[in-house]
């Protein structure tokens, strides 16, 4: 087998640097070689690709391979039917002293024995002169074996059979002619079979010698497979870590040889082109690993301060102190020399100076309130601070500006207060000295400039969620007044009233009359204000509203001639948190307050069951209510308008069910969609 001429050139340039190679593949050399051949030099495919080398040998592996076995399965064909033709050659014998043996029994009476050998004998040579490839049986292709067939054929055709058949012909004689050619007949069977056999040995040798080569081909074909893998995939690898291995300990002016134009010397290239642009990268990495690391420092100190500032922001307080701390924040971070942070109106659009770190009096009296136009802080825009150079600003410039210059301020910059699109205000940090802030700094500015925004924005919705809160607990109590002291209040008004006029009239039964109801009145009310004040003190905490569903029953009872039974059952429902159970035990409260002013009931049943969605149902046997009036009420009924108003609160559905003279049902059911663990 023939080496690639990669391989060829390897060997035969120089076997001290092959065995370098081997022993230590990767070393150091001067300068690349060229990537390509020289100009006008063909490289041959097999030289450029190594899929191709490896077809080609894999190829000619094979096809030297089948061959020889060819070879072999040739040569035991050959021996199989050369064995074949043994085997019948020798039979020629026998079926010679066969036909001997029939003529001698045919004096006896047997004729048609004889034609049957002869007709055995005769298919016997036709089979050696023809051949049978299914056996297989043929002659081998010697001359002076078919020679040798031609006179044992021409011995039996020629002679042999005719007498045989004239000896049948004589009768029952003895079959002299037959026996006297018969020895001469079977001495050349025997010598067809000795040329057959020594044929058949010939080639017999020949196998071995074959099977030999094949064995010898085999042993250096892998040898010399193994070589070319070698030098083609191993000793490159081998270079590769190497030369990883060198540069791993730094050496950067390490090259590898390019000697190839395959994959690997493509390979090679790019390694060497990698370590030249790491070589050229590490004479200035101490330069880059400083300004990067200055960056990273830089970087980590504006998350540090971002994460300290919103954390800070989100943390309760007064707006004019967060401010405050704010901006002394933001000017430890700039190293700013003053600050101020001014807020905007919205009625009239004016900024006001909330708070200042570091300023003159003078500035801070003069611009308590201004015209966002008359002010350089004015100037900010919720898309970008804004840096304002006051050294060289004309006498007609804004009135801050010339303020700013009077008090030695050399810059400004202002950034905008913003949060969802709405500007708040603006924040400015004042320098005695030139400054220019670089584009990390601006995005910074910018950044806390809307950490502030929300955090007073977060301010102003809590108080406006407090005012809200403290207008529905409002509305609330006007509706509770209304719908229990108001109308006694009213019948009180209504009886002082009538008593007066019952004394200026000196009616004194009447009188007598009018202040029991006036003192039942009075108790009444007194009764509802205590009830009230009850309702709004009542607090609950997770797992209590059992105990105080059981409270608001006992009340009930010493306030109430009606009979009352209590069903509260704990199924599978998880507690309600303590605002939804405050809602349910209102809604309770306000039940039973109607049924014990209006109902006149004697028995009344509360259940309340804990499962997978929450019931509350309040029955009695009262007088009952007509719905269709109620519902023409409206929000005039107050009572079933605070329970409505309590159960859309909860997302629960409340079901108001009854009926003139057959009592009343009030059922309030949470869902599982809607209530919340506690």
């Amino acid at each position: 087998m023939t080496p690639s001429p990669d391989s060829a050139a390897g060997t035969a340039g120089s076997a001290g640097a092959q065995a370098a190679a081997t022993a230590s593949p990767a070393v150091s050399l001067p300068a690349d070689p060229p990537a390509d051949p020289p100009s006008g030099a063909p490289v041959a495919p097999f030289q450029r690709r190594l899929s191709t080398r490896i077809v080609v040998l894999s190829t000619v592996a094979l096809a030297l391979v089948l061959a020889m076995i060819s070879g072999t399965l040739w040569l035991s064909w050959q021996l199989e039917g050369g064995g074949a033709a043994i085997n019948d050659a020798g039979s020629l014998r026998m079926r010679a002293n066969a036909v001997a043996i029939a003529l001698w029994e045919a004096r006896t009476g047997m004729p048609a024995q004889v034609d049957a050998e002869v007709r055995q004998l005769d298919e016997t040579l036709g089979e050696l002169r023809d051949g049978d490839p299914a056996r297989p049986l043929f002659l081998p292709a010697d001359a002076g074996i078919h020679a040798q067939f031609e006179r044992v054929s021409a011995a039996w055709t020629g002679a042999l059979k005719p007498a045989a058949l004239h000896d049948l012909a004589a009768g029952t004689g003895e079959p002299s002619s037959y026996m006297a050619l018969l020895p001469g007949f079977v001495d050349e069977a025997n010598r067809l079979v000795s040329l057959i056999e020594r044929e058949n040995a010939r080639k017999t040798a020949w196998l071995r010698i074959s099977q030999v080569a094949l064995a010898a081909v085999s042993c250096v074909g892998t040898m010399a497979i193994v070589y070319l893998l070698y030098q083609w995939f191993v000793a490159p690898v081998q270079r590769l870590q190497d030369g990883l291995a060198r540069i791993e300990a730094r050496e950067f002016d390490t090259r590898l040889p390019v000697d190839t134009y395959d994959e690997f010397g493509h390979l090679a290239q790019g390694f060497n082109r990698m370590v030249a642009e790491l070589q050229a990268l590490y004479q200035d990495l101490a330069a880059r690993v400083d300004a990067k690391t200055a960056q990273l420092a830089a970087q980590n100190r504006e998350l540090a301060t971002l994460y300290e500032m919103a954390a800070f922001l989100n943390t309760p307080g007064a707006t004019e102190s967060v401010c405050r701390d704010f901006l002394t924040r933001v000017m430890r971070e700039f190293d700013a020399d003053g600050g101020t942070v001014r807020v905007v109106s919205p009625e009239d659009g004016n900024l006001h100076l909330l708070v200042s770190e570091g300023m003159p009096d003078a500035i801070t009296r003069a611009e308590q309130c201004m015209p966002a136009a008359d002010c350089t802080c004015g100037g900010a825009s919720a898309e970008e601070p804004v840096v304002f150079a006051l050294r060289g600003a004309r006498q007609d410039d804004a009135t801050l500006a010339q303020r700013c210059r009077k008090a030695g301020f050399v810059s400004v910059v202002v950034s905008a207060i913003v949060a969802q699109n709405e500007t708040f205000g603006t924040f400015s940090l004042h320098f005695r000295r030139e400054r220019e802030i670089p584009p990390s700094g601006v995005q910074l500015l910018q950044t806390l400039g809307r950490h502030l925004g929300v955090a007073l924005m977060n301010r102003r919705l809590v108080a406006l969620g407090r005012q809200l809160a403290v207008s529905e607990e409002r509305n609330l109590v006007a509706q509770g007044l209304h719908d229990s002291i108001a109308q006694g209040l009213s019948f009180l008004k209504m009886q002082v009233h009538l008593l007066d006029g019952a004394a200026a009239r000196g009616d004194l039964d009447e009188v007598r009359e009018i202040v029991p109801l006036l003192a039942g009145g009075v108790e009444e009310s007194y009764d509802d204000v205590r009830e009230l004040l009850l309702n709004f003190r009542t607090k609950l905490g997770p797992g209590k509203l059992r105990l105080a569903v059981e409270d608001t029953v006992a009340r009930f009872r010493r306030q109430s001639d009606a009979e009352l039974t209590l069903d509260y059952r704990d199924e599978d429902g998880p507690p309600l948190p303590p605002d939804q159970q405050l809602q349910v035990l209102f809604v309770l409260q306000e039940a039973l307050s109607n049924t014990r002013k209006h109902a006149e009931a004697l028995h009344v049943h509360v259940s309340v069951v804990n499962g997978r969605d929450f019931r509350l149902a309040v029955e009695d046997d009262g007088s009952g209510y007509d719905p269709v009036e109620i519902a023409s009420r409206g929000e005039s009924h107050v009572g079933f308008h605070i329970m409505l108003e309590r159960a859309r609160r909860l997302a629960a559905v409340l079901t108001l069910d009854s009926a003139p003279g057959r009592g009343a049902r009030v059922e309030l059911v949470l869902p599982a969609a809607s209530r919340m663990a506690a």
